[in-house]
């Protein structure tokens, strides 16, 4: 499902690189999610991270949040105005409501998570009147092969 526009070709190389890093996290034995941070205006990558509460004893260390954190610490702000955020999973409700507060542009995700999403699925949190900034979002961007990486993981732990 798209929303906002189609993908491009950048789109489709940044979730390539997302899609390394939640393989990065399949290895750690987390589960593969990968996340990307960029300058829409330059292009350049400002900050990038997979999964790992696990490792980090941290529940909240998602691939988005650890990202976002990097971003911030990078740039002097927790303020991403206008970055665009590459996912390889649909965001979930923490990970939509942190989003909204670091303000970021635009997300563009892979697969869709029925049973956890909050973009597409779930409570649409960027949908909610209590929302305070709605990022442009595109979803499905090389989702089938995020949705495979996924299933593989899990099917190997069953």
């Amino acid at each position: 499902m798209l929303w906002g526009g189609m993908a491009g070709e950048f789109d489709l190389e940044m979730m390539q690189r997302a899609i390394g890093l939640a393989r990065a996290a399949a290895a750690a034995g987390e589960t593969p999610v990968g996340a990307v941070l960029v300058d829409p205006a330059t292009g350049e990558v400002v900050a990038e991270a997979h999964n790992q509460p696990i490792g980090c004893s941290d529940p909240t260390a998602h691939a988005e949040v650890l990202a976002m954190r990097a971003a911030g610490a990078r740039l002097g702000n927790y303020r991403l105005t206008g970055l665009t955020l590459y996912v390889t999973l649909e965001p979930c409700a923490m990970c939509a409501g942190a989003i909204s507060h670091a303000r970021i542009g635009r997300v563009v995700y892979g697969a869709d998570d029925v049973k956890g999403g909050a973009v597409a699925h779930g409570p649409r949190f960027f949908e909610q009147p209590t929302c305070h900034s709605r990022p442009q979002v595109t979803g499905g961007v090389m989702g089938e092969d995020a949705s495979m990486l996924l299933k593989e993981f899990f099917r190997a732990r069953r």
